[in-house]
């Protein structure tokens, strides 16, 4: 029995899936090992590292309570890099609004590059979470005996991303919108897999999806903090530097699911929730990421039926997805081999899709409080689809 999935319209389950034949056998990423910098005598101390700990899991139970409830379901062995990962990137997304200008967050978001680039190098400066990341790193390292390592691309392709909406500057379409996901929350569940180590792309290809419909339902979740932003303090984020008060607002559906629902952006800015064709477009949205959940879901199933996906994944020449042949893990048997040790991974779906149908169980209004509540359900559903292997 799989988990209760939206169903309000046909659409839901339209399905986009290629018919090309998946032929590739179950490949694996190569990595290059590049040992870190192990004896610098200012490497943190165990009680810096407990303290960045306790650090990332405080920021997550504030800011991502989802992820903060899921991180159960990671290896204790990749716990620390899950912490570091999740941690970083709510520190990364929240620098819109905790910088008073767009230059000023490019800056900060150079400080998390550099940041990067130390903490991997095993030179990280004495921030929290470049404490937990450089220690994870290490635990990586040490664990496949310098096989594996976490990828400062994808660090780097989440910074540039969340960089270039610094402004929040409309999705011109749907696809704009799935390529900012992609880059985000699907990067980092790769980055979590390759902690675990997981380097299989029948694994990425899941994840993909699974971070295509997190992305999704986040860009949602935030309209309506961003069209109508706090008054801000003087000299903060989102204002003119020096200057207090209101300031304006941006809405981030896209812009093609808005010219073809009526949606005006000045009229969301008028009557909020009430604005004529609203309802419509994140309807339109929501499908979408929902699509890609079912997606998921379907892909599982046809792999523990046929042993393939269904199709290929069309990020497999990407940066960093770099595989070659493993004989030990081709065939059907060897690929659900990839997928149980990865399914902890896989557990926000559980979360995106909990937080789905409750906007669909309030007819798809962003703006109904009810949607700002933590889901206290979501622990148990999360047990539940993590016992029977359901997404």
């Amino acid at each position: 029995m799989q988990p209760p999935h939206i169903s309000v319209s046909t659409s839901y389950i339209r399905r986009r899936i290629c018919n090309t034949s998946f032929n590739q056998l179950s490949l694996r990423r190569q990595f290059h090992p590049s040992p870190p910098n192990r004896n610098n005598p200012a490497s943190p101390s165990q009680d810096e590292v407990a303290r960045a700990r306790a650090y990332c899991a405080n920021l997550l139970k504030t800011y991502d309570t989802p992820s903060h409830v899921l991180q159960t379901f990671i290896p204790p062995s990749s716990r620390d890099a899950y912490l570091a990962i999740r941690a970083f990137n709510v520190d990364v997304a929240r620098v819109a609004d905790t910088t008073s200008t767009p230059t000023v967050g490019m800056m900060r978001m150079q400080f998390w590059r550099d940041t990067i680039t130390k903490s991997l190098a095993g030179t990280p400066p004495k921030e929290p979470v470049a404490i937990l990341l450089s220690k994870a790193a290490e635990d990586l390292h040490h664990r496949t005996d310098g096989r594996s390592k976490l990828s400062k691309i994808w660090f780097h392709r989440i910074i540039n991303t969340r960089e270039q909406t610094l402004g929040n500057p409309p999705y011109p379409d749907l696809a704009a919108l799935e390529t900012y996901s992609e880059n985000t929350y699907s990067t980092s569940l790769y980055l979590t897999l390759s902690a675990l180590p997981q380097t299989s792309i029948t694994t990425d290809h899941i994840a993909s999806h699974i971070g295509k419909a997190m992305g999704i339902a986040a860009v949602l979740r935030g309209i309506p903090f961003i069209a109508f932003p706090p008054p801000q303090p003087l000299g903060t984020s989102g204002g003119i530097a020096g200057s207090g008060g209101s300031t304006q607002g941006a809405v981030l559906l896209p812009l093609d699911v808005m010219a073809s629902s009526g949606v005006k952006e000045e009229d969301i800015f008028r009557l909020g929730a009430e604005a004529p064709g609203l309802r419509d477009a994140v309807f339109t949205v929501a499908t979408r990421a929902n699509d890609h959940l079912i997606t998921a879901r379907e892909m599982l199933a046809k792999l523990r039926t046929d042993g393939d996906l269904g199709h290929d994944f069309e990020h497999a020449a990407d940066a960093e997805h770099r595989y070659d042949h493993d004989e030990n893990s081709s065939g059907k048997e060897g690929k659900l081999a990839e997928v149980e040790r990865a399914f902890g991974v896989f557990m926000p779906s559980i979360a995106t899709q909990s937080w789905l149908d409750r906007l669909q169980a309030v007819d798809f209004d962003l703006f109904d409080q009810r949607l700002r509540k933590v889901d206290w359900k979501l622990p148990w559903k999360a047990y539940w689809a993590f016992n029977r292997r359901n997404l």
